[in-house]
């Protein structure tokens, strides 16, 4: 409809954080000028703009994009075309060792109260609570159950929310909030539901340190962003860091998840993730090429350049 209403020439941006930039514009009579320019919410607070680019879009429509997104005071940052972009396609690996946690051992309030430590804005159940769980309880309709993934990463989330526990818009999530400070704390039933849900999934429950939780977490940031540079999602592994810092509440004192990573040897980053490859789960962790052909040339990921 905005295709025969909107004059020619005028450009059709998106803000999805998921839908295919390039279905949108195969449905239109210039998909050249279709891309996504993905704000943050809230989006008069956070500073990062992901300016998408579809197969079709041209570059001087990317290059329009990102001057707006600089006129009007955000951090604009070229994303290519794949499910969640950059940022959400990063969040889904990090989310998932949030939940495989949980299940393992670990509980909301050391789990989020180890990433706020290390810096993190919220921790990742915390963050869950405040979006609104039912949100990807939504989406997660829409996909198979390949694509959803093992059970153990969203059965709590999804008995929290067949429970009416929907984050802080219904008083309780992961938490129990105050209807006028907003202040969490812990709940019982949660945990409840997590033991009721191990004894379904045939899972042990053991103690999951601390540090265990602040390898895992990051180092799966890390190891989708390096697949999303090895893809040219991204162009360059300063761009991930730039999205993670002004669109996630990652500290910037860090650097990013991919110059954490850095800081960290990639040499010992790999190690890690193989070590993990091996106690918890190899199809979780299956290692970016990036990063073992980066510790095999003796290169930082800065130098990484697509073949």
């Amino acid at each position: 409809t905005l295709d025969g209403v909107c004059k020619p020439g005028a450009i059709l941006a998106s803000n999805t954080s998921y839908q295919s930039i390039d279905d949108i514009a195969g449905v239109t009579t210039r998909p050249e000028y279709v891309l996504g320019m993905h704000f943050f919410s809230p989006a008069n607070v956070m500073k990062l703009l992901e300016v998408v680019k579809g197969a079709a879009s041209s570059n001087s429509v990317i290059a329009t994009a990102m001057a707006i997104g600089k006129k009007i005071g955000k951090v604009p940052v070229l994303s290519g075309m794949c499910y969640g972009f950059i940022g959400n396609r990063m969040l889904r690996p990090y989310a998932r060792e949030a939940a495989l946690c949980l299940m393992e051992g670990a509980t909301p309030a050391q789990i989020d109260g180890v990433m706020e430590h290390w810096g993190m804005a919220m921790g990742p159940l915390a963050v869950g609570d405040l979006a609104g769980l039912d949100i990807g309880y939504k989406a997660r309709e829409q996909l198979s159950d390949d694509e959803k993934g093992e059970p153990a990463s969203y059965i709590v989330a999804d008995r929290l929310v067949e429970a009416g526990r929907l984050g802080q818009k219904s008083g309780s999530g992961y938490y129990q909030y105050d209807p006028d400070t907003r202040r969490r704390k812990d709940d019982p039933m949660v945990m409840d539901i997590v033991e009721q849900a191990c004894k379904e999934l045939g899972i042990t429950r053991r103690d999951v340190g601390d540090q265990e939780i602040v390898d895992r977490l990051p180092l799966a940031l890390a190891n989708e962003g390096a697949k999303i540079l090895e893809e040219g999602i991204a162009q360059r592994a300063s761009d991930i860091d730039v999205v993670y810092c002004y669109g996630y509440g990652f500290p910037r004192y860090r650097g990013g998840p991919m110059h954490v990573a850095e800081a960290r040897g990639l040499d010992e980053v790999v190690a890690r993730i193989k070590e993990f490859q091996k106690s918890l789960s190899p199809h979780n962790w299956q290692l970016a090429t990036v990063l073992s052909e980066s510790v095999r040339n003796g290169q930082s990921l800065a130098q990484f350049k697509r073949a």
